[in-house]
């Protein structure tokens, strides 16, 4: 998403770098932790991303933990059943549900000013997975503007409505 910007984008996994504990009880606290982490490591700035999916009937499950919602070595697969079962018995009017991304920018392992961008993409759950494309949770992510799943969606229009595409444009017009 960062293509053809004035920024130069390394993973940490190019440089070698381990994943940072998540150990924080928000998306904020766990997009520090890791940003701190790869900045640290690095020895430059860092941008990292803590992202999921907030489902209101589940009181805001997955959330923090939507990656290994079904279990640390948890398949995208895994955590769909273990939603959509949980899921079961809710009727189509209470299936809201909010993918959440913060982004989180450090200039340094110790700056006291991270630059923090937030984004929201709102939607419902589907009772089952529909579409190819996406990964996570996007089959079982319905986006009633578009009547599909995210999953369904064209990539430049899934990264121009969701959390992550605001987040990052938050992020950019913060640094521009």
């Amino acid at each position: 998403m960062l293509a053809g910007s004035e920024y130069e984008v390394i993973t940490q996994q190019s440089l070698g770098i381990t994943d940072a504990p998540e150990t924080g009880l928000t998306f904020v606290e766990n997009a520090i932790l890791k940003a701190r982490h790869a900045s640290q490591a690095a020895g430059v700035p860092a941008l990292a991303d803590d992202s999921g999916i907030v489902v209101n009937a589940l009181q805001g499950q997955p959330g923090i933990y939507s990656a290994r919602y079904a279990g640390d070595n948890a398949t995208a697969a895994d955590n769909m059943t273990k939603l959509v079962a949980a899921m079961k018995n809710i009727p189509a009017g209470q299936r809201q549900c909010a993918y959440h991304c913060v982004l989180v920018f450090l200039k340094t392992p110790i700056d006291p000013t991270p630059i923090i961008c937030h984004g929201v993409w709102e939607g419902s759950l589907l009772e089952a997975p529909r579409g190819e494309k996406g990964f996570g949770y996007d089959p079982l992510f319905f986006i009633d503007s578009h009547n599909c799943s995210a999953a369904e969606l064209p990539l430049h229009i899934k990264n121009h409505i969701s959390h992550r595409g605001k987040a990052l444009r938050q992020l950019l017009k913060t640094l521009n």
